[in-house]
């Protein structure tokens, strides 16, 4: 495994240690937590000694070293940001937001975002169509988790601004209004900005359905979102899906799974929308993401086919879907992240969410369980959280 602290490109090790060994680890005595980083150095060189550690040994040593691992000056190992809902037998919020760090493996609630907009008012299924579920769209962006769109119980747009939460301060700041809040729309990011493309307001208008825009979260509130080229036509409307990064561009489909369904491409720099390779709609039959933020390959793009179980990755040139891995685990998938060489969807309606090691060959597959009584609604690949010590 690679080194996931001291590289440019760190890697999400999901696998590193058990739970079991983690909790059973034997407790630390006072005196071995005074103790220096390293005999006969200051701390801060020796610091730097260390970072070139793998985050699972830095875990383990000791405590001072664990300490340090987790500290906001120390470079981030990647974890899993999920949104999360009460399971079918358990009460609670209808949203909730957890991480999970890979190398203690645990789970860990976020501090509370703010009460307004109130997300106990959010809706997850229609009261008229059982199988209709309402999505809560959340994209990862920068070092941030970004919660965009949902619905609420009166079937209008839950959030007239977005939720921005930041893993290293662990806190939750409000993004700025939005020109037209929407729902059943496309989310997404790319070269740090976020996007919002089509949707449906508090009732469907054509201007919001055709409309898009994008805000850059480093800029913060005060940026506003600036609105970017429309769409040809509102079709992208019908429902709640991803928009995802490649190579400059930003691209989308109308409907999930398996469905007939139209594509489109954003051109980033050139600030308009192209059709869809015809290879790349055909092969888009289920929840897609990419690895824009590894750099790789300028962001290949991956689809899990929602019936076969199979992961598959784009080629540009080839205008071809290739098959990295396949799976029963697989079948069923609702939503996919990618990050830190590892692919990580949700699956089982909610139930696991199964990592695939995309960077491996075979790919190497294994399941994360959500917290008790809870259920993945999303998932994202961000920085672990930032503690003044490891519990």
């Amino acid at each position: 495994m690679t080194d996931d602290v001291a590289t440019k490109r760190p890697r999400l090790c999901l696998s590193s240690v058990s739970a079991g060994r983690r909790r059973g680890e034997g407790e630390e005595t006072e005196e071995e937590d005074s103790q220096p980083l390293l005999p006969g150095l200051p701390d801060h060189l020796a610091q730097h000694c260390i970072a070139h550690l793998p985050a699972p040994i830095l875990f383990s040593v000791c405590r001072s070293w664990r300490r340090l691992l987790y500290s906001p000056s120390f470079p981030p190992f990647l974890s899993l940001f999920a949104l999360l809902s009460p399971s079918d037998d358990a009460g609670g919020d209808p949203v909730s937001f957890h991480s999970f760090d890979p190398i203690a493996a645990r789970w860990a609630p976020l501090p509370a975002p703010p009460p307004h907009p109130p997300l106990r008012l959010l809706l997850l299924q229609h009261p008229s169509f059982i199988a209709r579920n309402l999505s809560v769209q959340s994209v990862a962006v920068a070092g941030h988790l970004v919660v965009l769109a949902a619905t609420t119980h009166r079937l209008v747009p839950a959030l007239p601004r977005p939720l921005v939460f930041h893993p290293a301060s662990r806190r939750w700041s409000l993004g700025p209004p939005l020109h037209a809040p929407r729902r059943w729309c496309a989310a997404g990011a790319a070269d740090g900005a976020v996007y919002l493309v089509s949707g449906i307001g508090t009732d469907y208008n054509t201007d919001v359905a055709r409309s898009a825009e994008r805000w850059d979260p480093a800029a913060g509130a005060i940026a506003g979102w600036e609105r970017v080229a429309p769409l040809p036509d509102g079709r992208f409307s019908r429902e709640a899906v991803e928009a995802v990064a490649s190579r400059g561009k930003l691209c989308t489909v109308n409907v999930r799974g398996r469905a007939a369904k139209q594509g489109t491409v954003y051109d980033i720099r050139a600030d308009r929308w192209e059709e869809m390779p015809p290879g790349m709609l055909a092969g888009w039959t289920g929840p897609a993401a990419s690895a824009a933020d590894d750099d790789d390959e300028g962001g290949r793009i991956y689809v899990v086919d929602e019936r076969s179980g199979a992961l598959k990755a784009y080629d540009w040139y080839a205008d071809s879907w290739t098959t990295v891995a396949e799976s029963e685990l697989l079948k069923g998938a609702a939503q996919m992240a990618v990050g830190g060489g590892r692919a990580c969807v949700v699956c089982g309606d909610g139930r696991a969410m199964v990592v695939v090691d995309v960077a491996m060959a075979p790919a190497r597959i294994w399941v994360v369980e959500p917290p008790e009584g809870k259920r993945a609604l999303a998932v994202h690949v961000l920085p672990r959280l930032s503690s003044s010590e490891s519990s």
